[in-house]
């Protein structure tokens, strides 16, 4: 994402009364956010190839913005965020994380409790597989289940070949259990260069799409294969593979890490922190409350990119505190507003409570931050 100069920064990032706003807030640009969303309709030509991921934003106003857009399919990793969804009017929820102890039964109760949404599982074993089925039969329920698949980002998953294919079928024996299709999610598929980020997700939909087809020669059906995050989201948005869910999560809000990294990626950071110039410790230092507690740990180095602050080096950070070195130092006095852009948005948003809504430079809204917490009433 290219730097922007004082006034680029100053007329996107419009906020017309800043002293009402405590520090540090997360502040949220609405028709920023609508520009994201529009753009990933438009890369993938038609909203029913989406199933964006909420564990980004975690927000039943943006969920309502994207039914607003056409986008009525969603992804998530956690019970609240699936519960959060249903709230929000979702009508299509994948949660795509095993359920494993309690977690299996607070999916029936999803299904019971919200009747009018239709939620997906997944699984990569047997004996989770076996534990699903036994408690939504018990209530004479069934759920649509995918196999997750372990295309080379070791984290979960199954391997892609015969005992894969054999959990499938099973999955079409056990009761309670529909065979849903594959979910594929391949966040190692990061490299800078789209070519070379191309390449292995070529690599990736070969063995997807030859487990398709043999399941599909098997007289089994495979309806959806659920591929992709925000890194190859451009090269799944323009595959014309049928029954494709593309499912990207951090361009709907989007940051300074992938910006940087992603140049391909035609998205604009919606999600900011504002902070303040807390102390001058001494000539050329600045101090400002935007500490761990308010932006993601995670990455290591910098974490934060502050606008307005000219030639800015990020310095050490602390839960409370960040120290910026800048020759301007002396423009800066305690109290003065600064906005800075995450590098990682998704686990920032984790950390607030609310995020202000700004509209025309207005606060319009205060967005809660619901499925931040792992239990909402289920």
């Amino acid at each position: 994402m290219p730097m922007l100069s004082p006034q680029e920064a100053a007329e996107r990032y419009r906020i017309d009364d800043l002293a009402q706003i405590p520090s540090p807030s997360l502040v949220i640009f609405v028709d920023l956010v609508r520009e994201n969303l529009r753009k990933m309709v438009e890369m993938v030509g038609d909203p029913a190839r989406l199933r964006p991921h909420v564990k980004t934003h975690k927000m039943p106003a943006i969920v309502r913005m994207a039914l607003e857009e056409g986008i009525t399919k969603h992804k998530c990793a956690t019970i609240a965020e699936a519960e959060m969804l249903a709230q929000a009017g979702a009508p299509d929820v994948l949660l795509a994380y095993q359920a494993v102890g309690p977690n299996v039964d607070r999916i029936v109760r999803l299904l019971t409790t919200y009747p009018k949404t239709t939620f997906r599982a997944v699984v990569d074993e047997l004996e989770p597989a076996r534990a699903l089925s036994d408690a939504v039969s018990r209530v004479g329920r069934s759920i649509p289940t995918l196999i997750d698949l372990n295309v080379g980002m070791n984290r979960t998953g199954i391997i892609p070949g015969p005992e894969a294919d054999a959990l499938y079928a099973e999955i079409a024996r056990l009761p309670g259990l529909e065979p849903d299709g594959l979910h594929a999610y391949d966040g190692h598929s990061s490299d800078p260069d789209l070519n070379q980020r191309r390449s292995l997700v070529m690599r990736i939909v070969e063995q997807v799409t030859a487990m398709r087809d043999r399941l599909e020669a098997q007289g089994l059906p495979v309806p959806r294969i659920v591929m992709g995050g925000t890194p190859p989201f451009p090269i799944y948005a323009g595959l014309d593979l049928p029954n494709l869910e593309c499912s990207p999560g951090t361009v709907v809000l989007h940051d300074v890490g992938y910006g940087a990294k992603f140049t391909d990626l035609p998205f604009t950071p919606a999600a900011l922190l504002l902070g303040r110039v807390a102390s001058r410790p001494k000539p050329g230092l600045l101090c400002l409350d935007i500490g761990t507690k308010a932006v993601a740990s995670d990455p290591m180095g910098d974490r934060v990119a502050v606008l307005g602050i000219p030639d800015a080096k990020l310095g050490r950070q602390n839960e409370e505190h960040l120290m910026v070195e800048t020759p301007a130092a002396a423009d800066f006095p305690p109290g003065t507003p600064v906005l800075a852009i995450p590098v990682h948005i998704c686990p920032t948003c984790a950390l607030h409570r609310e995020a202000l809504a700004i509209q025309g430079g207005t606060i319009v809204d205060r967005w809660p931050v619901i499925a931040r917490d792992r239990t909402l009433t289920i």
